[in-house]
């Protein structure tokens, strides 16, 4: 029997059998989908968490206290110069964190407020999207100014930021003039916001907002990413040194590249589960398949018989059967990657990150035609061992 003789005998059976062939190939397609939409969100996924740490620099090295309120011995400005007089470590900043009551033209909201120094911007990678950074003037002056992330402005002028630029609000009853907006940065850190904060120079948070007595924390900046494990090794030295009533002990030290790669590592891991969801689908899909084609044998027991009757070979038999098979599964791979390319913007209307990759169109096509030819062997297998006698006789 010839190829194109064995490919018309396939599609004129899949289409003389319309309903069951479609009942079998949604499966496929179901499964097909389902592993095609859960690599674009495990892409989507590890895209967003590069997306959200962009802006942190993965040599940054951020000292805290363990505990809120339960420090003996608290960080102070003359840790992080210490900390930067370290080989290992190319800058070192203290910052101060705070909450409270931000009013902007007669709109209160509940916000937090950083007080930094100036150098502190560009090494956090912090952009202006309107007005202007804090200077330093600003800090050695003690101007009350202040910059505003991009979601606090929004917030503070209900969805007009720009006029915020160049006007007054007020922080626990203090009043600050607005010099700049930064452009969005994401997750800053451990309890960090950024987007959602107002800057302040360092002196000025001291004295009008949180005292001299404010505990600080100190984001250092390592030398190089094969610094980083020896400047914290060193940070720890400087702490139990300087701190000998609690030493390190009592401070929490993060690297930014380890949250990094554990927040990659949990968007794979939470992938790699979706995609077994998916396999198990396409599983269960492929025993349809077989089913299905158990039936069609055992309805095409006759005409079986007659092929081997008239010449027709276990080969050919073999091949007929698996053909169809895979023609099924082809057929409903092809359909499911096209219906996730169609569900990918439906996915981004709720949020949900998704991008379409070569390797989820690959493996979903793949994962389809391997359950095609796996579930359809042994049903193909037995149709090319049948008795062409008992075959002819089959009732």
């Amino acid at each position: 029997m010839k190829l194109k003789q064995l490919i018309k005998l396939v599609l004129t059976n899949i289409y003389q059998n319309k309903m069951r062939t479609f009942l079998t190939t949604l499966g496929v397609i179901v499964g097909t989908v389902t592993i095609f939409l859960v690599v674009a969100i495990g892409a989507g996924g590890e895209a967003q968490v590069n997306e959200q740490y962009s802006r942190l620099n993965v040599g940054t090295i951020i000292v805290m206290a363990a505990q809120r309120g339960r420090v003996v011995d608290p960080l102070t400005a003359q840790d992080a110069q210490l900390f930067a007089e370290s080989e290992n470590i190319g800058q070192a900043y203290p910052v101060l964190q705070g909450n409270g009551d931000i009013n902007y033209d007669n709109y209160s909201t509940r916000g937090s407020f950083v007080a930094i120094l100036p150098d502190f911007q560009q090494n956090s990678h912090l952009t202006i999207q309107e007005g202007r950074m804090l200077e330093e003037e600003d800090e050695t002056k003690k101007n009350k100014c202040v910059v505003v992330g991009a979601e606090l402005a929004n917030t503070l002028t209900d969805g007009n930021p720009s006029e915020i630029v160049g006007q007054n609000i007020s922080i626990n009853g203090r009043k600050f003039e607005v010099v700049g907006i930064y452009n969005r940065v994401g997750d800053a850190g451990p309890g960090m916001s950024y987007d959602d904060s107002a800057f302040i120079t360092y002196t000025v948070g001291q004295k009008y907002l949180l005292g001299t007595r404010a505990n600080p924390m100190i984001m250092a900046q390592a030398t190089g990413l094969d610094t980083v494990q020896a400047a914290i090794s060193d940070i720890t030295n400087i702490l139990d040194a300087n701190h000998r009533v609690g030493g390190a002990d009592q401070f929490r030290i993060v690297d930014a590249g380890s949250r990094l790669a554990a927040a990659q590592e949990s968007a794979r891991t939470m992938s790699l589960l979706l995609l077994a969801v998916a396999v198990v689908v396409l599983i269960v899909s492929g025993i349809g398949i077989m089913n299905v084609m158990f039936v069609t044998v055992k309805e095409r027991t006759k005409e079986i018989g007659t092929l081997k009757a008239i010449g027709a070979k276990k080969r050919e038999i073999l091949s007929q059967f698996l053909l169809e098979a895979v023609v099924i599964s082809l057929v409903g791979g092809v359909l499911g990657v096209i219906i996730g390319f169609f569900t990918v913007p439906l996915l981004k209307y709720f949020e949900l990150p998704a991008i379409p990759t070569l390797n989820g169109i690959l493996l979903g096509l793949i994962f389809s035609m391997v359950t095609g030819v796996f579930f359809g062997f042994y049903p193909a297998l037995k149709a090319a061992e049948l008795n062409p006698i008992e075959a002819l006789r089959y009732e």
